[in-house]
């Protein structure tokens, strides 16, 4: 049996779905990002999120230039990624669908104006690093400026294959 005859090849330019559907086998964590706009606090789910850096401290994270929220997110000064836990599922809908409606949350402002939602397993407070165009999509690069972790242990709000879920740990061996 040859190592790849289980795989269904495909043109990525001709076949966008196809496209999606390869990337959705990468199953990832889920975040909101907040900030303050011209019509107050707004969020967005994404779960295009990474660690750049240490030193200095950068974060990136994808907004989809056709979001009537990305303008906002890729102007703004200050931002905070909110960890999601996989009790917050609710929480990444409601931004996935509308960027208002923070009123619903517990939330506070956080060190740099960016609204902090409550129980989150982990919250990063960011100053707008740079801004890069990348295809259908803006990539921001964020410096860490505050960030937090939840007390206590908490699974993460994981996206797999157009699903929500958590992680269950196989058996070692």
């Amino acid at each position: 049996m040859n190592a790849h005859d289980d795989m269904i090849p495909f043109a990525p330019a001709e076949n966008a779905e196809a496209l999606r559907s390869a990337f959705g086998r990468f199953g990832t964590g889920v975040i909101v990002i907040t900030t303050q706009s011209e019509i107050g606090p707004i969020g967005m789910t994404a779960n295009s999120f990474t660690s750049v850096s240490l030193d200095p401290p950068l974060i990136l994270w994808c907004a989809a230039l056709r979001s009537k929220r990305h303008d906002a997110f890729a102007q703004t000064d200050h931002f905070a990624i909110h960890v999601l836990g996989m009790d917050q599922q609710g929480v990444a809908q409601h931004f996935a669908r509308q960027g208002e409606g923070l009123d619903t949350l517990d939330w506070a402002e956080g060190p740099r104006g960016a609204p902090m939602i409550g129980g989150c397993l982990a919250v990063f407070h960011c100053d707008r690093y740079a801004v890069h165009p990348g295809g259908d999509h803006s990539l921001i690069v964020g410096r860490v400026t505050h960030a937090a972790e939840r007390k206590g242990s908490g699974a993460g709000l994981l996206f797999d294959r157009g699903r929500f879920g958590h992680f269950s740990a196989g058996a070692e061996g």
